[in-house]
């Protein structure tokens, strides 16, 4: 089997919860510290895998391809009205020659390279998918119908990051049957159709921007490094 590798970059989310209302530009546009968000995930990735594919929302596609560039290097599609979607779409548009697909949040921009490299190492190793994980921190409580609520035991439970890497007809067979689920983690897909899921030790810096104190985060990490 071929060994080589790709990276899926989904960046077609508008970022709401970063403002009120869908923001211009989409969050993966959003700049810190003089750079886009996309560029610093691209950034981490690119080196350690020999295709690089970023979906960014269909009426973004030139800017996007012109932020990072129209030499030889990430080629922008357009993606879907889902993550889900975007990232069927993202699968589509690889090259033959790619066995392995890590499938990564572009949100994610302070990714570090050793957390990319021990998701591929595993894939290379054997595992048709892997996640990188944290160990959870806080105290949980489920709550109950009545309004009630009911501790969590969090010793078993662990927060799911990205990159996801797969063997990739084994992601394309699962977005292929999930067509049209909608569905927002990778992994999820996969083990639907039996596939086990194996993990690796997550990173602290790998931490998804969702609000605008992510983003102020960010900007404080990128311009102290």
């Amino acid at each position: 089997m071929s060994q080589a590798t790709a990276a899926v970059i989904p960046a077609a989310g508008a970022g709401v919860r970063l403002a009120a209302g869908a923001p211009e530009p989409p969050k993966a546009l959003r700049s810190v510290a003089g750079r886009a968000l996309l560029e610093l995930s691209v950034d981490a990735l690119a080196p350690l895998v020999d295709e690089v594919i970023v979906v960014a929302p269909p009426n973004f596609v030139d800017p996007v391809q012109g932020v990072l560039g129209n030499a030889a290097g990430p080629r922008v599609v357009a993606g879907g009205s889902t993550r889900q979607e975007s990232v069927r779409l993202g699968l589509a548009a690889l090259g033959p020659a790619a066995a392995y697909v890590v499938v990564h949040d572009a949100a994610r921009p302070l990714v570090p390279p050793d957390l990319v490299q021990r998701v591929l190492d595993a894939l290379l190793a054997g595992a048709e998918a892997v996640v990188p994980v944290l160990p959870v921190t806080d105290s949980l409580r489920r709550r109950r119908p009545d309004g009630d609520s009911e501790p969590v035991d969090r010793e078993s439970l662990v927060a799911v990051q990205t990159p996801q890497g797969f063997r990739r007809e084994v992601l394309e067979r699962a977005h292929s049957a999930a067509a049209g689920h909608g569905a927002t983690d990778d992994a999820s897909l996969v083990q639907s159709l039996g596939v086990r899921v194996a993990t690796v030790d997550g990173s602290p810096l790998a931490f998804k921007v969702t609000t605008r104190l992510d983003l102020l985060l960010v900007e404080a990490l990128v311009t102290t490094r």
